[in-house]
């Protein structure tokens, strides 16, 4: 049951899709709420349904059974009060790192001592300063998600859908701009949902880890990260966050080797159909 106060609630979720071997379930009654300012991630091996479960949230996905609410409202396609960043790199290239921040401030209408304003006030909060007018290709993989993120924050959505934003990047860049997710979610009150298969990234990040199952995605459990906050990258090698990377790992580890297992099935029949 959801709680009173929740801003994000997902109740009984199923999605499926046509496919040349039948109907394949990808998410399989799937229930959870996210309080105002909670950090939650949903975790599981590849073909599970989570980045299916993030576009159904995020409206890009319809024709499902359940219901997507914010604050009451039920979402039947892109919601205003929810921003979204994506695995691939999304800035403008011919656009600077202020003009790509601006653009969605630019499409509402907003005049533009404003919108450079407010641009100026989220490149600084990504802790991109003084990289106003570089161009995307003169920045890092880990620059240009920021920007993607201070263009996402821009709009002030009250929910920030990420789909695993990071996995291009390299460990010690990933762990590095977690501490810079945590300060801007401590600093913003944002209620974050992100989808990974991040172990490490889950446990630093996270309030709660929604851990789902193999093909049908289902929810195997939830985890409350009972580690404290402010947080940093520093508590990775406490013993404390190794018990939970193991604890879902765990859970976890059954699922992937069911995956993996399905995998090996899918390359045998193909190889047996080339014969």
């Amino acid at each position: 049951m959801a709680s009173a106060d929740s801003i994000l609630v997902v109740e009984d979720i199923v999605k499926r899709f046509e496919t040349p071997d039948g109907v394949l379930t990808a998410v399989d009654h799937v229930s959870f709420d996210v309080a105002p300012g909670e950090f939650l991630a949903v975790i599981g091996p590849s073909g599970c349904g989570k980045s299916t479960l993030f576009n159904v949230i995020g409206g890009l996905l319809d024709g499902y059974d359940g219901r997507v609410s914010v604050a009451g409202e039920t979402v039947s396609g892109p919601h205003p009060s929810i921003g979204m960043i994506f695995q691939e790199e999304s800035t403008f290239p011919w656009r600077t790192v202020i003009d790509n921040v601006a653009f969605p401030l630019e499409i509402a209408g907003m005049g533009k001592s404003e919108r450079y304003d407010k641009a100026r006030h989220f490149v600084g909060l990504v802790g991109l300063d003084g990289f106003e007018r570089r161009y995307p290709s003169e920045l890092s993989g880990g620059m240009r998600q920021r920007v993607s993120m201070a263009r996402t924050l821009a709009s002030e959505p009250k929910i920030l859908l990420m789909d695993e934003p990071f996995a291009a990047l390299d460990e010690q860049t990933r762990l590095l701009l977690g501490d810079k997710v945590l300060q801007i979610q401590q600093d913003l009150k944002q209620t974050t949902l992100l989808i990974t298969h991040n172990l490490t990234e889950a446990v630093q990040l996270s309030d709660r880890i929604l851990v789902m199952t193999y093909r049908p995605g289902k929810t195997k459990r939830i985890v409350d990260i009972k580690l404290p906050r402010p947080r940093t990258s520093e508590i990775v090698g406490s013993d404390a966050f190794g018990h939970y990377v193991a604890q879902i790992w765990n859970d976890l580890r059954e699922e992937a080797s069911k995956g993996l297992k399905d995998d090996e099935q899918r390359v045998a029949r193909a190889g047996a159909v080339r014969k």
